[in-house]
């Protein structure tokens, strides 16, 4: 186990037979200071593998290391170091968020009251009213303030944006930034708002089926992943070794590749062009490989 990671999972597979879905030899790891978009359609296995992290579902092989050791269910002190949101509910309707937080201090040894009342006043919510009169976008806030509030250094945060709008995101996405700032601090961020993982990740890991397609840096996914466009003809020309998918569309196919500059010297003439995250889902999950 290398000391750069804060997480690192080996090969972890769970299957469910009733619901036939099985995550299979799921293998990534987060390093310190860094945040990773984990990255699939729903039902890909995000939360499965989360749970499997978390130690909420037991899995059938593998290892998960978090902090350079493996969780047991008494570690509550590893327990202590993680944050976590969940889509949907986070706490009970009727609790209100100054209820919350006397739980809170209850359950956690590092609860910092005013650290809380701060994201309170920052996110704009009232510490009086009853949860269940929230919005949506104020209750994953709320789930976020109460992760952070006792100084986690691993945040671990399942679709915690996919309730609120663009305007709001756009403030939590700086909240996290902020956090990772912090050189043992890191984050997993599961989503399917790919423009969100865009703008702050590190590292984005893609899973499908059940299966970990691939993890590439976002600077090489801005700088040198792209997408050719070919006709035909000029498909059949291509090295399979240069193709990492490819998908046929009416009139031309659609092909990723993992350094553009190097296709444009090898095949001139093709047209090609930058590729974002929702785009190489696509290529990775409807297309082909070679």
């Amino acid at each position: 186990m290398s000391m750069e990671n804060i997480l690192e999972l080996q090969q972890v597979s769970k299957t469910f037979p009733k619901s036939n879905f099985t995550l299979e030899n799921v293998t990534f790891s987060l390093p310190y200071g860094a945040i990773l978009g984990f990255v699939g359609e729903n039902g890909a296995g995000k939360t499965t593998t989360i749970g499997c992290i978390l130690n909420t579902i037991t899995k059938d092989s593998g290892t998960v290391k978090l902090f350079g050791q493996e969780m047991l269910d008494a570690d509550t002190s590893l327990r202590e170091k993680i944050g976590v949101v969940y889509d949907g509910d986070n706490f009970p309707a009727y609790w209100t968020a100054k209820q919350l937080s006397e739980v809170m201090e209850g359950l956690y040894t590092q609860w910092d009251n005013s650290l809380f009342q701060k994201y309170l006043e920052d996110f704009h919510l009232p510490a009086k009213q009853k949860i269940k009169h929230y919005s949506r976008g104020m209750t994953m806030k709320l789930a976020i303030a109460a992760a952070l509030a006792h100084h986690p250094e691993l945040l671990i945060l399942d679709e915690a944006t996919s309730g609120l709008d663009p305007i709001m995101r756009d403030e939590m996405l700086d909240v996290f930034l902020e956090f990772v700032q912090e050189e043992n601090h890191s984050i997993l961020l599961s989503s399917h708002i790919t423009s969100d993982l865009e703008k702050v990740a590190d590292y984005i890991t893609f899973i499908h089926n059940g299966k970990l397609i691939m993890t590439v840096s976002k600077n090489d996914l801005v700088y040198n992943y792209a997408v050719m466009r070919c006709k035909e003809s000029q498909f059949l020309t291509l090295d399979p070794k240069d193709i990492l998918a490819y998908r046929k569309r009416d009139f031309q196919i659609d092909v990723l590749v993992s350094n553009g500059k190097e296709a444009q010297r090898k095949y001139k003439g093709v047209v090609i062009d930058h590729v974002s995250v929702d785009e190489i889902m696509l290529l990775l999950v409807k297309g082909e490989r070679v």
